[in-house]
């Protein structure tokens, strides 16, 4: 009884997985294998498409052919073993040499002239099935993408809602994908770090496996969280239709941090001012240190003539400033009547800043398609046409993120005012029971310069704050008492200095010329 090899072939693992294609294929060939005498001394499965060449099983089973370890092979169809031209130039290189290759399920003789050209002609066939296949399935693929939809697996954080449908944030790992970017944008963790950090809270991978910091890097660079698809193998970028997890803002912090463009360190000692106070001669940053159980904080230029100072001295001094922004019960009462009077005017002021941040949407719309009608008169190259694309997509997914903040009321004069007042007026009390990152964060927030000088440390308040904690004072030291007269100056002051903030928010971009 001559010896065979048997071949049998999926084109994807799912349908390896259910094995009813590879069952028939087998059976078929053992029913060949019987009515021909033949034996079927090992069976070579592959679950690859054909369209590819080079697949692992089918080279290794031709290598041994080519060796003699077998008479011949028994496959199912042609288009089981040829559905791309080179590996059945292969196959006929293999009959040419003498080996038997045969096909259960087609009555082929392809030792004869005949035999030989009919099963050339349904190599050609299938190998232009699969061309064609493989273009059909191009165009959904990029028909997908224009539309919006991702369609691969969905990342970690999202689930696959089915085809046609954009993906979905998964309300049990979105939460943690959120918090990986925040923790990764304070610069105080390095990958290894998050990931350690995210396995105690609860993130896994789909597999129940812990998170390896390589996956970390992946996630931390993928677009698709803040609403963009990008397709590595292309360079190339398309708007999203999935709801992204977190705003542009946060991303490029994360990416700022994860390309070294924010200068991070591992932190040994987390002290509250660390990297917040500088020198006022020679302008380093004061290095914080631990001495009998106090902390300080002293400048590291030697023949400096600025001295140390405790944590506490720079607290009390803090709190000093934030005390001055506290507000007294007449002028509380006094802002929220003009407060009143304001958002009642702020509604017409509100919709034209809508109304241009709509038109610089459209703008950038516009410059979008005047850079592919370059693209498609060949004005400019490829590789320039995805990277200027990118960075319009980026642009429109910025501004739509604010311009959605704007209809919910965010950026109206009157809503910002308010809430920039109760936070100004409420920093003392909010530093008092705040952590130590809230503590940070009103330091950072609220005052600009803090320096040291010998002795003497200098905390400015960041504009226009300073206005307000000097609005009581007179040229000659003296309080005032005028409330109405101090605040609607000061209202009228703060308010133009915010109208200024939000215009600068829906200023037309100036983009480099498509051609």
């Amino acid at each position: 009884m001559n010896s065979y090899f048997g071949y049998v072939r999926v084109s994807t693992i799912k349908q390896g997985e259910t094995g009813v294609s590879l069952q028939q294929q087998r059976e078929a060939i053992q029913r060949y294998a019987q009515r021909n005498n033949c034996e079927i001394i090992r069976w070579f499965e592959e679950q690859e498409t054909a369209a590819k060449q080079g697949r692992p099983v089918f080279s290794e089973m031709m290598k041994l052919l080519r060796r003699g370890s077998a008479r011949g092979v028994i496959i199912h169809k042609i288009d089981r073993s040829a559905r791309n031209l080179r590996d059945w130039a292969d196959l006929g290189d293999l009959i040419d040499q003498g080996v038997d290759v045969c096909f259960a399920n087609e009555s082929l003789d392809l030792r004869s002239r005949g035999g030989r050209l009919s099963a050339d002609i349904q190599a050609v066939v299938a190998s232009d099935y699969i061309r064609n296949l493989r273009e059909e399935a191009r165009k959904g693929f990029y028909g997908r993408l224009k539309q919006g939809l991702y369609p691969m697996p969905a990342p970690i954080g999202y689930l696959d809602m089915g085809q046609g449908k954009p993906k979905a944030p998964d309300p049990a790992a979105a939460p943690f994908v959120r918090k990986a970017f925040e923790l990764y944008a304070t610069g105080r963790y390095g990958s290894e770090a998050l990931a350690g950090e995210l396995e105690k809270i609860g993130l896994r991978s789909r597999s129940g496996k812990s998170i390896s910091h390589k996956h970390i890097t992946r996630l931390l660079n993928n677009p698709f969280y803040m609403g963009i698809i990008y397709i590595k193998q292309t360079n190339e970028t398309y708007p999203g239709a999935h709801q992204p997890l977190v705003p542009k803002s946060l991303f490029d912090r994360a990416q700022n941090v994860l390309h070294g463009r924010l200068n991070v360190r591992a932190i040994r000692h987390d002290f509250l001012f660390r990297r917040r106070l500088r020198c006022g001669d020679c302008d380093y940053s004061l290095v914080g240190e631990t001495h009998k159980s106090f902390i300080y904080y002293r400048c590291q230029t030697q023949d400096c003539p600025t001295t140390t100072i405790r944590e506490e001295a720079v607290e009390q001094t803090i709190l000093q400033k934030f005390m001055e922004l506290r507000l007294n019960d007449e002028e509380r009462r006094y802002i929220a009547s003009q407060l009143r009077k304001l958002k009642a005017e702020d509604t017409q002021s509100a919709e034209e800043t809508v109304a241009a941040m709509v038109l610089r949407v459209g703008q950038i719309e516009e410059r979008t398609n005047r850079l592919m009608d370059a693209y498609i008169d060949r004005l400019i190259e490829k590789d320039t046409f995805e990277e200027r694309k990118k960075t319009l997509l980026m642009e429109r997914t910025d501004a739509e993120e604010k311009l959605a903040e704007m209809r919910t009321g965010r950026f109206r004069v009157s809503e910002e005012l308010q809430y920039f007042l109760e936070r100004a007026g409420g920093a003392y009390s909010a530093y008092k029971i705040g952590n130590l990152d809230e503590r940070r964060d009103l330091v950072d927030s609220l005052t600009s310069n803090r320096l040291l000088r010998g002795k003497s440390l200098e905390i400015t308040l960041a504009f226009p704050l300073q206005e307000v904690a000097d609005r009581l004072k007179t040229s000659h030291g003296g309080p005032r008492r005028d409330v109405p007269r101090i605040w609607n100056r000061l209202l009228k002051s703060l308010a133009q200095a915010i109208h200024n903030q939000s215009k600068k928010l829906v200023e037309p971009v100036t983009f480099p010329s498509a051609a």
